[in-house]
């Protein structure tokens, strides 16, 4: 099967509305000639659900993460980050087809599902790629924590009845020390996300940028930030801090913080590609998902 083609489909099992889109873009798939491959899941219940897609290759076994020429992914934002880490690394674009509430990162809907599908295997799409950010823990001179992220990440507070105690630090200068919840530090594709519901800005995805927004924080300066894509943020959990502290990247890996850590994140040089099927300005996506009021508009006026 040299010249096979292979669609790595990500689907939310515990979702009965995504495993039967599951079964159908497996079915369209299949009828293409395209060889189906599924992500391995431990427990009985995911294992179940993926019975009803009949049999598919599992990733890792018979094929490997470089051989996939899209993943298509069958859920909100939650799994497309899930598929995000599957494919890290490598050139493989991802196409999320919303099944979520917002799902700001899925390019299409429930509803257009075959077309979706049938463009798909045309390899009529565009692809963008999109900055993650790279995070590292150190303790002294000790590296104790890596990891990654394509939204944000965050240091919390570990106990709800305490205050995380911090330094904010910008290019390696102490930029202000105050109490609060916690931090969130996103890239522009993630300023729809945690940082958004923290009162962060908008950032278009096309803007090169870091954002750092305080979470309820005790201070008379704690604005949220917007610095250059070559900035280094770094954040410091000082001793006062009772409770411990947490770090989260995508509110999906989780990390315990030693005290006195100091979080250091930058941007990753290695991106997240997603595949493209409309040229639609941001603005217009900002419009849709939000369901922003836009009544009275006339269009653009040319002026002398």
């Amino acid at each position: 099967m040299a010249d096979a083609r292979y669609f790595l489909v990500v689907l939310h099992t515990g979702r009965e509305e995504s495993i039967e889109a599951a079964e159908q873009v497996v079915g369209l798939l299949r009828d293409a000639g395209v060889v189906p491959v599924i992500s391995p899941f431990g427990d009985d219940a995911h294992s179940d659900a993926l019975e009803r897609l009949g049999p598919c290759v599992v990733i890792g076994h018979g094929v490997a993460v470089e051989d996939i020429e899209l993943v298509i992914v069958l859920g909100g934002d939650g799994t497309i980050l899930r598929a995000a880490e599957l494919v890290r690394g490598t050139p493989v674009p991802i196409l999320g087809v919303n099944l979520g509430h917002v799902g700001f990162l899925a390019e299409a809907e429930r509803e257009d599902l075959v077309d979706t599908v049938e463009t798909a295997l045309r390899r009529d799409y565009q692809v963008e790629e999109r900055a993650t950010l790279s995070v590292r823990v150190k303790v002294d001179s000790e590296v104790v924590y890596e990891s990654w992220a394509l939204n944000e990440v965050t240091v919390e507070k570990a106990s709800r009845e305490r205050m995380l105690e911090v330094v904010v630090e910008v290019d390696g200068r102490p930029l202000s020390s105050f109490g609060c919840d916690g931090i969130v530090m996103s890239t522009p594709t993630g300023s729809t996300a945690y940082s958004f519901s923290a009162g962060g800005p908008i950032v278009w995805p096309s803007v090169d940028a870091l954002l750092l927004v305080p979470l309820s924080a005790h201070a008379l300066f704690a604005r949220p930030l917007v610095v250059g894509p070559d900035s280094a943020l770094a954040v410091e959990v000082l001793d006062r801090t009772q409770g411990g502290a947490v770090l989260w990247s995508d509110g999906r890996r989780m990390e315990e913080l030693p005290r006195r850590a100091r979080v250091v994140v930058r941007r990753s040089a290695i991106p997240v590609r997603l595949a493209r099927l409309h040229e639609a300005p941001f603005t217009d996506r900002l419009v849709r998902k939000f369901d922003l009021p836009v009544n009275g508009w006339r269009g653009p006026v040319d002026r002398d």
